[in-house]
């Protein structure tokens, strides 16, 4: 009985949806405002969200890839802005969105070589004895590889935005919209289904 309630202990909770939507919502927050004449304003509203949602992180030294990929991405697209005259941003105006979501697919996505990013908040609420237990790592893979298709589900869609712009609000608005409900209600439902079908 003990050795059961060991295994199933750090699956109850094993990440905090909470905790990933503020990591991301410097990227909704880009992918809201961003647009061919607000890019700019919409880069430094999400490095400002992320510097802040991030500040105690920093102050502790435990800042999370998400965080300081976000930090690093808009940080240099505000300081494109300043340092380039418009018509050497007309690529980044018309891609911006497609960057963003293409980038948070791929250090998801790539995550999933070392670290997957979930895993990251999922330690904060499982004890450290309980972090290399397969169900641990099985949860926090599936729920990284999800966010990473997501993301890049997201990438396509926005892309498909830019190519049929008489669909613009489908593709920059309703798929992207649905696609983050679905991750949010799969990450708060599938550990503790995963964790009835292994018990």
């Amino acid at each position: 009985m003990a050795q059961q309630t060991a295994t199933t202990t750090p699956v109850r909770k094993p990440v905090s949806t909470g905790g990933v939507f503020f990591s991301f919502a410097p990227w909704i927050i880009f992918g809201v405002v961003a647009g061919p004449s607000t890019w700019e304003y919409a880069a430094l509203a999400a490095l400002v969200a992320s510097i802040v949602l991030s500040a105690q992180d920093m102050l502790h030294g435990t800042l999370r890839v998400l965080d300081v990929t976000g930090i690093v991405f808009f940080a240099v697209l505000s300081v494109l802005a300043l340092a380039l005259d418009r018509g050497e941003l007309a690529w980044l105006e018309t891609y911006a969105q497609v960057i963003s979501n293409g980038l948070v697919a791929a250090v998801a996505l790539g995550s999933l070589l070392t670290d997957p990013f979930t895993a990251q908040y999922a330690r904060e609420q499982t004890p450290r004895e309980f972090w290399d237990s397969p169900v641990f790592r099985h949860i926090n893979r599936v729920l990284t590889a999800l966010w990473g298709v997501a993301f890049a589900l997201m990438t396509v869609s926005t892309w498909l935005a830019v190519r049929y712009p008489a669909q613009d609000d489908g593709f920059n608005w309703v798929v992207p919209i649905a696609l983050l409900v679905v991750a949010v209600k799969f990450t708060q439902r599938y550990p503790e289904s995963y964790k009835a079908g292994v018990t």
